[in-house]
């Protein structure tokens, strides 16, 4: 090419030298958990590692197996609906639109719990609890992994761990019970159940001790406002009145739902997850027995496993003895908190009464003392049209009676006394001043 008009030769001396990067090794990736990235917690404390948050609002949850083991975990909504097979309507019960709302919803595999400050996602294998760090969730977290372990922990070695291997299987993340151990597990409440009681148990004790406070503070200053009606006690009121009001709402709340689960035993049997996942799994071994050349009877063993889901769903009432009974105790319990408060409200409502009567009184009062002094004005503006007339500069015999002055005015006085004591006593007897 030729060289142009804006033809620049570049200097090799100015040549910049091209840097090369060597690649550091990069860190290995954090453990995954099969539900999505994971902070595992490993004993008592739990050890959390760095986790990069997932993309399309990925929110922090806690997942507990039936050993009390946790994992912190920050999952999306897809790995929620894939893992406890929930339609997407109920995570919006867990958000924040319906925070101050109390569900306790059963689904095919899972129940979904949002009470007050514990939303919780129950299923037959594990629990995934929401905000697991929040102040007021800490006590349901440690309650839980304390019974858990209590309860379900097993044993790895030794005879008595090679009898609990023949009892339990491992699914490489927790220990979960065969279908052969059903009666081991009629003895007590299944594991669902007893997430539920801990939460139920965890609100009512938050709730009871709200209450308890409540009642301690509420009565001083009530009695403060009945002795003195001030505004310093009056704003007093007012703010105990609004904590009575959401205290009251976030009860009744509670009471309303355990209500209506009491009400329908289908929803309560719905809640037996464990039971259904065992039938499951029996039907799934029924099937897998089955040779693979028989349609029919695969046919035949898909139609009576429908049937028990559905005898199972619509059975007995002795089918949910067990969760009626533990929801009757909390329902009592909830029941005898709302009294309280209604008792707290009830005197709220008196003293504001007794308030209003002595305010009222003291209307009264202001009113008698104004008409005693209307008519006191009345009494005297008698005299003083009798002194305003003999002022005026007008002829009159009258001026030139010596001595008459003084009887004169002693004897206007007098009148106007006499009428006030007339008008004084005419209103008493028509009751418009108190005796």
């Amino acid at each position: 090419m030729g060289k142009g008009p804006f033809f620049f030769r570049r200097s090799a001396s100015r040549r910049r030298q091209r840097k090369i990067v060597i690649p550091s090794e990069s860190p290995p990736p954090p453990h995954l958990s099969p539900l999505g990235s994971a902070m595992i917690a490993g004993g008592g404390a739990i050890s959390m590692t760095k986790v990069k948050k997932k993309a399309g609002g990925a929110r922090l949850w806690m997942r507990f197996d039936r050993t009390g083991r946790t994992e912190l975990m920050e999952l999306d909504k897809n790995a929620i609906i894939r893992h406890a097979a929930i339609p997407a309507r109920d995570l919006r019960i867990l958000g924040p639109v319906f925070s101050q709302s109390s569900h306790i919803l059963a689904r095919e595999k899972a129940m979904v719990v949002n009470l007050e400050f514990i939303k919780a996602i129950v299923t037959a294998e594990d629990v995934l609890l929401l905000d697991p760090l929040r102040r007021e969730v800490l006590p349901f977290v440690e309650h839980l992994r304390q019974q858990l372990r209590h309860k379900y922990q097993p044993k790895l070695s030794g005879p008595a761990g090679e009898q609990e291997s023949e009892m339990q299987v491992s699914d490489g993340r927790q220990w979960l019970p065969v279908p052969e151990s059903t009666e081991g597990l009629q003895s007590e409440l299944p594991f669902e159940f007893q997430v539920l009681e801990i939460a139920l148990e965890v609100v009512c004790t938050s709730l009871e001790s709200s209450v308890e406070d409540l009642e301690r503070d509420a009565y001083p200053v009530l009695d403060d406002l009945a002795r003195n009606v001030s505004t310093k006690n009056l704003e007093h009121v007012r703010s105990l009145k609004s904590n009575v009001t959401r205290l009251l709402a976030q009860v009744q709340k509670v009471r309303d739902e355990i209500e209506h689960l009491l009400d329908d035993n289908e929803d309560m049997a719905q809640l037996y997850l464990t039971r259904k996942w065992l039938q499951n799994q029996q039907l799934d071994a029924h099937v897998g027995a089955t040779p693979s050349n028989h349609p029919a009877s695969i046919r035949q063993i898909g139609s009576k496993r429908s049937g028990s889901l559905v005898n199972f769903t619509f059975g007995e009432e002795n089918d949910v003895e067990d969760l009626e009974m533990l929801l009757e105790a909390y329902f009592m319990q909830l029941d005898g908190s709302r009294n309280k408060i209604l008792s707290v409200r009830e005197y709220i409502d008196d003293t504001e009464d007794y308030v209003n009567i002595q305010l009222d009184n003291h209307r009264n009062e202001l009113i008698q003392l104004q008409l005693t002094l209307i008519i006191a004005s009345f009494a005297i503006s008698i005299e003083n049209l009798l002194a305003g007339t003999f002022g005026m500069n007008i002829p009159c015999s009258l001026y030139e009676v010596q001595g008459l002055f003084w009887p004169f005015v002693w004897t206007t006085n007098a009148g106007s006394l006499i009428l006030f004591l007339l008008i004084m006593a005419y209103a008493r007897s028509i009751k418009l001043l108190g005796p």
